[in-house]
This record gives C-alpha cells, structure tokens and sequence, in this order.
C-alpha cells in the first residue's frame, strides 16, 4: 500500500465551498495542503475524507457498539478509493478535567506505577493502588485533585440582606429561583399530615441573616434530616429533604469541580471560593501508602513534580532488575516529550493549562509510541503556537510518523512544514466562493516555481522593514514574578507595533496577557480563546448587526421584531429555524435534508413579504460583506461591517452558519468584532493562527493603521513575517519553564539580527533573504 503508484483519490467532492473536485494523496508519503483562509482546505481533508475514513470504519463494528459510537453523515462526494483508518490531531485544546495531567495523557504515569509498585519500598501493592484516579490510591481528603476548594461564607453570604432581598450572592440562588425557594419559602413537612398543611417556616426571610441566631445559622448552612414543603414554579406544592446551604453548593458547584461548569458558572463561583494545597497531600494527590514507596530518595509524586528533562537523569542512575524490565520504557517515553521541546514540563502538569502549542506536540507524540502501521495521521496545523526551532523538531516527528509507513496529511501554512512535503496540494485560489477548487498539485519546488497565490508567497523571502517608527512613551513593568517570570523589569514602548517573541514556555503570555493586561486593564486584549459559537451564529449575529437589521425591518412594517428572527417567532416550525432537518436512523448514518417547508430559509413564508430596500430577510443574509457595505446607509451598520472587510472577509455572507468557517476565518471575525471599540492600546496573542501567507500581509496593514492612527500595538507572535515588520521586539528566553522567564532582548528586529544570541535571533537570521545586511554580525 505504501508504493509510489498508490493513491487515496476522492472524486466529486462537494462539502461545503468545493466544486466537485478530485483528490490523490499518495500513500506513504507526507502531503501538504494548504491554500489561502477559507479556501476550502478543512473541507477536503477533514470534513471529506477524514470523515468518510470515521464513517466506514464504525460500519465494521456491530449495531450494538455503533449506536454508542459518534455517527457521522456521508459527505457529499462521488466516490473515494483506497482509503485508511484516519487519526485526527487537530486543533482542539487538550483540555480535560482535574484529574488529567501531562503524565496520564502521555501515558508515562502507568509506567511509573508500575515501577514503583514492583521496585520501590515498601510497595503499597498493585499498580493501580499509586494512581490518584483510583479510589484506593488516592488521597482521601481532596479525592486524588490536590487542592481543596475552600467556600467563603462572608462572600457567600450579604449578612446585611435578608434571604428576601437577595442575601445568597451566586446567581444560582438569587430572589425567585428554584434554589432561593428551597430557603425563603419553605416550612417543615410531616408527612403524618395533610400536603396541604402549611407548618411554621423555616427561616424569617425577611430578618438580615446577620441577625440570625447560631443554632438558625447552623441550619442554614448545614442542616439536613427532614423535609420541608414549598410552592414549584407551578404554583403547586413540591417535597424536598432538606439540604443546607454549604452542602448543596459543595455537591452542585464544588465537587465536580470548576472545570465541569459553564463559564457563567464557573465565573460566580470563583468568587464565592478560594483554591488551596490539600492539607493531607500538600497536593501530591496520593494517599500515605502510596506516598510512603521510595525508589532512591524519591516518592512517586517527587517525580511526577520534576521537570521532565531532570527526571530523565534520575531515571538514567536507576539500576538492578528495573533498569532492565520498566525503565526503559519510561526513558523512551520520556525522552520522546524532550525531543519536541517540552523537557520543561513536568508529569503533574494539569493539560487544562498547557498552552495551544504545547498541547499539539503531546498529542504528536503519542502517536509516535503507537504500533500501528499503514494508518493515516492527518493534521490540522501543527505548527500552531510553535516557535521556529520547534517546528523543526515537529518536522522531525512528523518525518518519523511517515517513515514508519503511515500516510501523514497536513493542513498547514507555514513555509517551514511545507518545505518538508513530499506533495503538495494547493485549494483556492480565493477563499468562500472563490475558492473550492485544487489549483496546483506537485513538488515543494515545483510550488515555488507556481504562480498560484501560495506559489508567489512562498518564493517571497522578507527581510526586515527598516524605517522603524519612534515610540512615544513607554507602559512600565516591573518585578513580573508570575508563573516562571524571574521579577522581570521592561518597559513596552508606546505608539509603535511591539513583538514579544521566545520559545514556547518562555514566559510571553505569562508577561503579556497575565501581567501586562492586568496592570493595564484599558487594553483591548485579542487572546487565543474560542470565539463562543451556536450552530445559530453568524457573521450578522456575532457583530451585533442582526438586531439593527430587525429593528429596521421592524420599524419599516410596523411589527415585532421578534419576526425577523430564525431563533423566534419568523423561524419555519418544522425545521425550528435550521433551515435543514437531520433524521435520526439509530445505529445507521445520520441523514440530513434540506427543509422541505423553507426550502433551507429557515424563515416562515409569509416573513418573506416584508421587504427592506428591495430586499426580504432571506435576501439580506444572503448579501456578501462587500454586497452589505454597498446596501446598508445605516452608519452603524456599516461601521460593524467595515472591520470585517479590513480583514479580508469581504466574502462571507451574512447569514454563513460560524460553526462552519475555518480556524483562521474565525480568528478574524473575533479581531473584526474588536476593532471598533475604542481603545489606545492593543494586545493581540498569536494573531496569526489558522492564516496563510497572504492573508498575513492583510493582517500586517491592519496592525500599521492601528498603530498609524496612533494606538500602541503589542503581538504575542513565533511568525518571522511579523517580527520582521515590527518596531521594536522584546524577547524572552533564553528557553523554555524554568530556563525561561528573564528578558534576553529588547530592541529593533535589525539589532536582533546583529547582536543577538537567542532561538529568536537566530532563526530571524536564517530566515532574512541572501544579501541582507541585518544577517551579518
């Protein structure tokens, strides 16, 4: 399967924005797509044919596990020919809970159970006994999470209100909610008499809780052993054991624990709590049996805590019958994570708080301990997140993946990993509409030599601006300790674009986004967060203008504008406003169709007569951004709208669903969303992510006329194209966590080149064209 004649080929494909078109990605081989923002790339490999490869290899299972697996729809395609099982690395953040750290994600904790389980003293027993994910092993106090959340009874309660006027401060229990009842309006129930029996009440919900005596407080707080009556949200009577206060908001909102919340949740609760080292554990998690095995002078939490590259030395002096049997396969995992840059890591790393980069390298190496053969890996955007010296060693893994016989597909963008292809397939050659088709298939070289938009790009080597704009002042920090920060002093220049560059773990963020954005909370801060999308959002909806346009189409009929909703009352009841009904087949494929009553409308028919300039509602979200700005006089349309042809989305329609754009279409319309607050200081945190060569030029002019019209303009960036634009660069370093943290550089990209010694300066030399005079020092 891996020989040069054997292709997998897609024919016909037609998801989203392509045009029927036919793909060849030869097996064995590592193969490159790339293509302008939006030009269709995600739609052909993951939306295609890494779907399609999902789909039918669920079929092999029975109905009986397939009703429990994800389904997936068939995409719209012809046929496809010689497919393989498909592995997906994307984008998504590692994420998970409390209890996922770096060690159970790359599966080196497992090892080291079983180390210290058969080699250390005195064992505790079986392997599963040193994992706090186990009842048996973990800590009994903190339940194996290392920390307590502790609730704060003075922010919990507004002693000076009563339970009338609002004395529980969390959303969850404010005046007339179903929890606030379970207080206010409650009265003991014996069950000996009739539902209908209204006994004393519990509490004076009118007395200020302040007031209460200790023996109303502690029922309050912690009563439980009997049952109270109280009128539902029916105006009927409901029977409840009664729960107190404390209780029911540790089991609710702390026990699961904050990241189970949603962000409304999780936001109210953090201020009601504060998050300590369990008193047992001191967070090593584990319980004392567990925590009382050595192997040397060491516990299993010891080497959880180290860094990575230290507990590869420790292991390495391990000798006798371990050294031989478990060892090894520690080492080899280990030793896999520090290839890729993260030796800085340690195993008790919670993942929720590794950074985008971080996460993609350790997905990528866990794949590279896997068996398997004959598989295809496909990845979206590796590089993201990455320095220059990182991708080169991710090149290196994604080499390795191929050359043990898998098929690699890469949707990517930068010039780095695109020089390591073996083929290349190019999609545009524009984006949404104007894109969709495969406009170049070949050689990296024979790329370069194209004339397709990624072709030009990639041959046109940058060298640094030069003309450098002079600051106007400076924003000081001083004494930044936070996380890895070693009470680092700087000052950002003001007026200028400021690049704050470093490997990744060097303490960019941490300086920028966790010190900077906090000393100076004016700042529009632009981070890596997810732009919070509803399959119901769209351009229109995002940018707050749908509701002007209602209220206009409202004012011009003289009805409610609630009509011109798909969420409310215009949306087609058979579709509820989707525009497409999804048929559930149980264990078989999902089918989705087109609403046979709007026709994919979404709209009620008779919404379809009110008419704005010509135009009904349908038409209107059907208007292109360019088409909008031409249609609308409404001045504040138009300046919603604007931002979003600044950044190169003049093609989306308004009503284009945003679940479906790309990551680098999404990454725009969050900046375009910013842009017309007004503010003097902006902060962006890889404003290049998910966008191609060329779309980061148009990103460059609109960081310029930020700072032309007089802003300060501070990017958390890896891409050289930016540093090399920038006025000024501030670099941290010299490496990564703990040999991270302290400023290395600050100065012109021009002085970097010359006189500096860092990963930065280094791969800003390597990356300047033949001749130019700030690579020679």
């Amino acid at each position: 399967m891996s020989g040069n004649n054997v292709h997998i080929v897609v024919t016909g494909a037609r998801e989203n924005n392509l045009k029927g078109i036919t793909l060849r990605v030869p097996h064995g081989r590592l193969t490159v797509v790339t293509g302008v923002s939006g030009s269709g790339k995600s739609s052909i490999v993951f939306d295609t044919l890494a779907v399609e490869s999902q789909r039918q290899l669920n079929e092999v299972f029975p109905a009986f596990i397939r009703n429990r697996l994800p389904r997936h729809e068939r995409p719209k395609f012809d046929f496809i020919e010689n497919l393989t099982p498909a592995i997906i690395v994307d984008q998504k953040p590692v994420g998970g809970g409390s209890r996922s750290t770096v060690g159970t994600m790359t599966e080196v904790n497992p090892i080291l159970r079983v180390l210290f389980s058969r080699y250390g003293a005195p064992s505790a027993g079986p392997s599963h006994l040193y994992s706090f994910n186990d009842p048996q092993g973990m800590c009994p106090t903190c339940e194996g999470l290392g920390n307590k959340l502790q609730l704060d009874l003075d922010r919990l309660l507004d002693k000076e209100k009563s339970l009338n006027e609002g004395a529980i401060r969390h959303p969850s229990f404010a005046v007339g909610t179903n929890y606030w009842k379970r207080y206010a309006q409650i009265s003991r129930y014996d069950p000996r008499k009739d539902i209908d029996h209204v006994g004393e009440p519990v509490f004076d919900a009118d007395k200020p809780v302040g007031r209460y005596t200790d023996a109303e407080m502690h029922l309050l707080l912690y009563g439980e052993g009997f049952q109270t009556r109280r009128p539902d949200d029916l105006g009927k009577v409901a029977i409840n054991d009664y729960e107190g206060l404390v209780h029911r908001f540790t089991r609710r909102y702390i026990k699961p624990g904050l990241e189970s919340l949603n962000a409304r949740d999780r936001k109210a609760v953090e201020d009601l709590v504060s998050e300590r080292p369990c008193p047992e554990c001191h967070g090593a998690r584990l319980n004392g049996a567990a925590l009382a095995t050595k192997i040397g002078e060491h516990d299993i939490a010891d080497y959880c805590a180290m860094e990575i590259s230290d507990l590869i030395g420790v292991l390495e002096g391990v000798t006798g019958v371990a050294a031989t049997a478990v060892v090894p396969a520690a080492l080899a995992a280990l030793r896999r994570i520090e290839s890729v840059g993260l030796g800085y890591l340690s195993l008790a790393r919670p993942t929720r708080t590794v950074s985008g980069g971080e996460g993609q390298r350790l997905k990528t190496v866990r794949h590279l301990g896997s068996a398997l053969t004959g598989m295809t890996y496909v990845f979206d955007e590796p590089s993201v997140g990455l320095h220059a010296r990182d991708v080169d060693r991710l090149n290196g893994l994604l080499a390795a993946l191929r050359d043990k016989g898998n098929t690699v597909l890469i949707v990517e963008h930068d010039r780095d990993v695109i020089a390591i292809a073996d083929h290349v397939v190019d999609v545009g050659p524009g984006a949404g509409t104007h894109g969709g088709d495969i406009v170049f298939e070949g050689t990296v070289e024979q790329l370069a030599a194209s004339d397709t938009e990624t072709g030009r790009r990639y041959r046109k080597v940058l060298d640094v601006k030069g003309g450098y704009r002079e600051p106007t002042g400076a924003l000081p920090l001083r004494g930044a300790d936070l996380h890895n920060l070693k009470n680092v002093s700087v000052d950002v220049p003001t007026g200028v674009l400021t690049a704050v560059t470093g490997v990744a773990g060097s303490g960019k963020s941490t300086l920028i986004s966790g010190v900077f954005a906090v000393e100076h909370p004016e700042a529009i801060v632009l981070d890596q967060s997810a732009i919070g999308i509803s399959p119901r959002s769209t351009p229109a909806t995002y940018t707050n203008v749908w509701d002007m346009v209602r209220r206009l189409l409202a004012q011009e009929h003289g009805v409610d504008a609630g009509l011109f909703s798909f969420n409310s009352k215009g949306g087609c009841p058979e579709c509820q406003g989707r525009g497409t009904i999804t048929m559930d087949l149980a264990f078989m494929d999902p089918v989705t169709t087109v609403c046979e009553v709007c026709e994919g409308r979404r709209y009620r028919d008779e919404v379809l007569r009110y008419k704005l300039d010509g135009k009904n509602v349908v038409e209107i979200l059907a208007l292109t951004v360019e088409e909008a700005l031409e249609y609308f006089s409404n001045p504040t349309i138009l300046q919603r709208l604007a931002p979003l042809h600044e950044v190169g989305l003049g093609y989306l329609t308004l009503g284009r669903p945003l679940s479906m754009l790309s990551g680098g279409e999404r990454q725009r319309i969050k900046l375009a969303h910013r842009l017309h607050e007004q503010g003097s200081v902006y902060v962006f945190d890889e404003p290049t992510t998910g966008l191609h060569m060329a779309d980061i030029d148009t990103l460059l002019a609109l960081l310029d006329r930020l700072v032309d019209s007089g802003n300060s303009v501070i990017v958390v960036e890896h891409d050289l194209d930016v540093i090399k634009h920038a006025d000024w660069i501030i670099d941290l370093g010299p490496d990564a966590g703990e040999q991270g943290g302290e400023i290395v550089f600050a100065g012109t990209p021009t002085e970097m080149a010359r006189t500096c010694d860092s990963h930065t300066a280094e791969y800003l030399r390597r990356s300047l064209p033949d001749g130019s005079p700030a690579a020679h020092r």
